[in-house]
């Protein structure tokens, strides 16, 4: 049994996101949320809510217990780019790239293990 959560066009750059990502994937889900509470980066909040959205699927649509639930597969993704324009000398523009990411975190029991 495996319950994903998607958070999409999440305004951060994909690379630093993965940094976080990275530690929680394969933890147990109270592990995970202690790691994310705990970290001060900008993809702290973000994944902490992904991962209590991916919880939360897997509670109420499965019944399962919380405690028995491992982070199985995390990723982020790169997003489409804001683009906006800045201003340049001679008349011209620049094109300035806003990186998003999308968050994927699927979360199931450990018995697969």
């Amino acid at each position: 049994m495996e319950t994903r959560a998607v958070t999409k066009y999440v305004r951060m750059s994909p690379r630093k996101a993965r940094l976080l990502i990275d530690t929680i994937r394969g933890k147990n889900v109270n592990e995970a949320l202690e790691i994310v509470a705990l970290s001060n980066r900008k993809a702290a909040r973000p994944i902490r809510k992904t991962l209590e959205s991916a919880i939360a699927n897997a509670e109420n649509n499965y019944n399962v217990d919380v405690d028995e639930l491992v982070v199985v597969k995390a990723t982020v993704d790169m997003g489409r780019p804001l683009k906006r324009l800045l201003p340049r000398a001679m008349g011209r523009g620049d094109i300035i790239r806003h990186p998003t990411s999308h968050i994927t975190i699927v979360v199931g029991d450990n018995k697969g293990e």
